[in-house]
């Protein structure tokens, strides 16, 4: 049987730790038996998890003869981690398992070495922090996991559920999978990536920036066709000058600001009405429905109908 050891280091986040062990102990081969058997190893005989203390059964050395090692997030991901943790991956990863972590947990797997010239996700919110402390890994921070064969990595704890179930139905197939995805009430894929659960906010402007009404307006107004003279003409300066202003600013041009702007009046549409899609691309301000679904794509990472199916209330 197929042996998936659970690591719960010091201050593991609990719904990371508690996703793998709820999936990979409700699948069932079509015969019924198990399809696995779970383990929950830590270094140390007691470990924390947030609220509460838990005592895990087995220590690092039943990391050994595991098929599979999940390694949840925890509390600060910056954190060193033991040697003999870092060790005792290394030389499983050495002997042929796979190793996935959930969330946060890539930045344990990235401390190893062991994602280095790969490519690599986390939660988006830690992304540019894993980015800055290994250079060495290409983190991507829009989609729900990366497969690189023997190492995986999933964005924030519930894509964790979404590789957990991508593993099973490399394991066993996805009838299997799908099964196991119905007693989790969840899909066996989910469209998009994480970059639909991204709130796209605009880079803040400075304390009494001189931009703040001009922001006001076009967030206003952005249902208009507002194109950079006359949103220069409001301002009552010039094209080249408040593209210069703007960015000191904001950090970005009029037109970009705009775009987003346009798309997160489309999200709240699309969430809190039952207008069609060509309807919104009109409120939202978008040329037309092609071009709105084309920019909304881009900028959320799945379509406006598949946004709805998971967003709408």
């Amino acid at each position: 049987m197929h042996t998936v050891a659970v690591l719960a280091l010091d201050q593991v986040i609990a719904f990371d730790l508690a996703a793998p062990i709820e999936v990979f102990s409700r699948t069932r081969l079509p015969d019924g038996r198990p399809a696995y058997r779970l383990r929950i190893c830590a270094p140390d005989p007691e470990v924390g998890a947030g609220p509460f203390t838990l005592r895990a059964p087995y220590g690092l050395e039943g990391l050994t003869d595991a098929d599979t090692i999940i390694v949840p997030g925890t509390a600060d991901p910056s954190r060193p981690v033991p040697e003999e943790v870092l060790r005792a991956l290394r030389e499983a990863a050495a002997h042929g398992t796979r190793i996935a972590s959930v969330c946060v947990g890539a930045f344990v797997l990235a401390a190893t070495g062991l994602l280095d010239g790969l490519r690599a996700t986390t939660h988006w919110l830690a992304a540019a922090q894993l980015a800055a402390l290994h250079p060495e890994v290409t983190v991507d921070p829009d989609v729900l996991y990366v497969d690189n064969g023997q190492f995986l990595t999933s964005a924030g704890a519930a894509a964790g559920l979404d590789l957990c179930l991508h593993m099973i139905r490399k394991d066993h197939g996805s009838a299997v999978a799908a099964d196991t995805a119905r007693l989790s009430v969840m899909p066996l894929e989910r469209e998009g990536g994480q970059a639909q659960f991204i709130v796209h906010e605009q880079p803040p402007a400075p304390a009494g920036a001189t931009m703040e009404p001009l922001l006001r307006w076009m967030e206003e107004n952005c249902d208009r066709e507002l194109p950079l003279e006359d949103i220069a003409a409001h301002a009552g300066t010039s094209a080249r000058t408040l593209n210069r202003r703007f960015r000191e600013q904001t950090g970005t041009t009029p037109l970009q600001w705009l775009h987003r702007a346009r798309v997160r009046r489309a999200q709240y549409l699309l969430e809190s009405t039952s207008h069609s899609v060509d309807r919104i691309a009109v409120q939202a301000g978008f040329g037309s429905p092609t071009a709105f679904r084309e920019r909304f794509k881009r900028v959320v990472g799945t379509s406006p109908q598949a946004y709805r199916r998971a967003f709408r209330g």
